[in-house]
């Protein structure tokens, strides 16, 4: 499945199927993690808001530093049927579709289930930071743009 921008109205949506895939965590951090706080209609006024409908969430950012993959969210009912996977290679797409070279996020320490896939996706970690009381863990990959070769 393939995502799409999300569009005014959508900013709801978004939000349910947030709080819904992260809702897991709260006990664990002891607070609400922060993609369940963001302000979607922003997002998706930025362009920076794409959607499966019922399924996931990608927010996309582009920064100095590279595109910042800020969220990536789930459906319950879909984890472990590879959409996360497939979200992961969309970004890398959208990375190199944007001219950038560096696909860069951040997770919570404790969310070490994340940090596992990132690393099994070959996401490399950069350093941990404190920042907002959250200990994150801030990781990158530079995607390769797949080329193939004819022969005449």
């Amino acid at each position: 499945m393939i995502p799409r921008l999300a569009v005014a109205g959508e900013a709801s949506a978004l939000r349910s199927l947030v709080r819904a895939a992260y809702a897991h965590y709260v006990p664990r951090l002891g607070r609400e993690p922060a993609p369940m706080g963001d302000d979607y209609e922003a997002r998706i006024a930025a362009g920076q808001a794409w959607l499966i409908p019922d399924t996931a969430v990608l927010v996309l950012e582009d920064t100095e530093e590279g595109l910042l993959l800020d969220n990536i969210a789930v459906a319950e009912s879909a984890r472990g049927t590879g959409i996360g996977r497939a979200l992961i290679a969309f970004a890398e797409a959208e990375t190199l579709r944007r001219g950038h070279t560096r696909l860069w996020l951040y997770t919570n320490e404790k969310m070490v289930e994340n940090i596992a896939l990132y690393t099994r996706l070959g996401f490399a970690e950069t350093h941990r930071e404190e920042q907002a009381s959250f200990s994150r863990v801030f990781m990158e990959k530079y995607p390769v743009a797949y080329q193939t070769t004819s022969t005449p």
